[in-house]
């Protein structure tokens, strides 16, 4: 999605951003749109990290049950 704006595309997105909110704002909403980005890739890892752990439990209790059969 992002990567179809271009740099034409970005600078008119930034230019309007100015005019809305003023260069005043423009610094404070940059840093909390960086924070935001920032909380969701970690929490973006923290569940992946969760299912990686939760498909090895899996695959660990998988081959003791055949194991067991055997």
């Amino acid at each position: 999605m992002l990567s179809n704006i271009g740099i034409p595309g970005l600078i008119l997105v930034l230019v309007i951003a100015l005019i809305i909110f003023g260069p005043s704002k423009l610094p404070e909403i940059g840093r909390a749109f960086g924070r935001t980005l920032t909380e969701f890739k970690s929490a973006t890892k923290g569940l992946l990290s969760e299912e990686k752990k939760e498909k090895e439990e899996l695959i660990s209790v998988e081959k003791k049950q055949n194991k067991s059969v055997v």
